[in-house]
């Protein structure tokens, strides 16, 4: 196997585990804890975590797909190119089922936080463990390829 073959799958790997571990992190520690504190204190942290959670898992995701895609690229290897499906679904589902709900809990001024914005953080949760799950599959099937 050449270097690049080798570096492209292994990146492939890398990148959607830390992605997987990401996600599975937020959705087994962080929104527990974080729904364990008043409605006030958990919108403010829900944005400070947000905001810095968006960028590290978007890139991730896309340097994953990208480096999955150049693994096909090298290998012809169907369970790359799936893995790269996998882990670049995050972006369409997280713009298309996750926003709309990010965006309401976004705009709720920190004063205004009480019951109803509990409940969009909780619904908020639940649709950031598909998110978990797409970089769960997504390092099963690199891992499957790279063996």
């Amino acid at each position: 196997m050449a270097l690049e073959t080798f570096m492209a799958e292994e990146l492939a790997l890398a990148t959607a585990a830390a992605f997987a571990g990401a996600a599975i992190y937020i959705n087994l520690a962080e929104q527990p804890a974080r729904l364990g504190v008043d409605d006030k204190a958990l919108l403010a942290e829900w944005k400070l975590s947000y905001a810095r959670g968006f960028a590290m898992q978007a890139s991730l995701a896309l340097a994953s797909a990208l480096f999955g895609l150049l693994a096909f690229w090298f290998t012809r290897d169907w369970r790359s190119l799936l893995g790269a499906a996998l882990i670049f679904a995050n972006w369409p589902y997280t713009l298309l089922v996750i926003l709309p709900i990010t965006k309401r809990i976004a705009a709720t001024p920190p004063d205004a936080a009480a019951a109803e914005t509990r409940r969009l953080i909780e619904t908020w949760g639940m649709l950031h463990a598909g998110r978990s799950t797409l970089g769960l599959a997504a390092t099963l099937f690199y891992l499957w390829a790279s063996a």
